[in-house]
């Protein structure tokens, strides 16, 4: 936990009276804490169940609603539980937008048709899911996502990149390191740099350090960055026709921290206030559904646990939810 959190929690804990815990939650809560390796004194203890207590009240009353044919997708608890949406947010979300767009626009193909359907794990464009941690990194993740995709799609080698090759040394290009950042900064700091090194030879340490970019261990390159109109018609049309494309979205709900399954909609979510940085590698409908059926398919930097293995089903077709075509680009390689 980073100190200034848990200063803050060790007040709020010592100044408020203590609170009446659920006694039927205490097996899950313990059940919770080792399963999340969660080691608290016991000040923080206290405080800490409370905020689980709330999100866990939550996340069983949405999934009441669910089941009584109010939402579309499910809500679990996991590793987030015991963070306020405040902390959650200052930790873990880390996009910095910048206005105007300053990439070129991408030309859309007259007439050119789209599938039905396109996901792009399936063809060999995504790496497996990554864990950014305690770190404002999501836009790193999601502009080495979009650049694996297309080194990839020119090369026919899938090859991990390094975002904390992004995270040490694109700060010239007005990125921020943990503090935050913008994927087309990142798509113009390897231009600038001539090259990204590979995971492999520049790991992920989830906290800023010192630049070590070796040009030896380059495995990607890019001449730019192409942004996508604002509109979900035409994200369509890149995903179809370029491959896996970073979107700028909002993550700032409760009900996005806690995703489990289904199709995303919460009426509450901005297309405006955009706060991290994400992948869409395909997207696709569910013809069980009669309506709202339509969904992109999201690739997101929390790990494995969080979501459908690391995934999220957000509705497509619904008036740019969120804001996943609002800031929509790519590298070009």
């Amino acid at each position: 936990m980073h100190p200034s959190l848990f200063l803050a929690a060790l007040c709020l804990g010592i100044a408020s009276a203590a609170p009446r815990f659920n006694e039927n939650l205490d097996a899950r809560w313990t059940r919770w804490k080792a399963a999340n390796g969660k080691l608290y004194n016991k000040d923080e203890e206290v405080w800490r169940r409370a905020v689980w207590e709330k999100n866990m009240k939550m996340i069983d009353q949405h999934n009441e609603e669910y089941s009584q044919g109010k939402h579309s997708f499910i809500l679990a608890m996991n590793a987030f539980g015991d963070l306020t949406n405040e902390e959650f947010k200052q930790v873990m979300n880390g996009l910095k937008i910048q206005n105007p767009r300053e990439g070129n626009m991408f030309q859309l193909l007259p007439f050119a048709e789209t599938p039905s359907s396109v996901d792009w794990r399936e063809k060999g464009y995504v790496t497996p899911v990554k864990d950014q941690g305690q770190c404002g990194s999501c836009w790193a993740f999601s502009a080495t996502g979009a650049l694996e995709g297309q080194m990839f799609r020119k090369t026919g080698k899938l090859v991990s990149l390094s975002e904390q090759n992004l995270v040490d040394c694109s700060r010239a290009e007005g990125n921020a390191g943990c503090n935050g950042g913008l994927m087309d900064n990142a798509f113009r700091y390897v231009k600038d740099n001539g090259g990204l090194d590979s995971e492999e030879s520049y790991p992920y340490l989830a906290q800023d350090g010192r630049c070590k970019y070796k040009p030896e261990q380059s495995a990607a390159n890019d001449t730019g960055f192409a942004d996508i109109h604002q509109d979900e018609e035409s994200l369509m049309l890149s995903v179809a026709t370029v491959g896996p494309i970073s979107v700028a979205i909002d993550a700032s709900l409760d009900t996005f921290r806690f995703y489990y399954k289904g199709i995303y909609y919460d009426p509450n979510c901005s297309s405006e206030d955009l706060d991290h940085g994400v992948l869409v590698v395909g997207y696709g409908s569910d013809e069980r559904e009669a309506e709202n059926k339509n969904y992109w398919i999201v690739k997101n930097s929390w790990g494995t646990q969080w979501g459908m293995q690391g995934y999220i089903l957000m509705a497509k077709d619904r008036g740019n939810h969120c804001g996943i075509a609002t800031s929509a680009s790519f590298p070009i390689v």
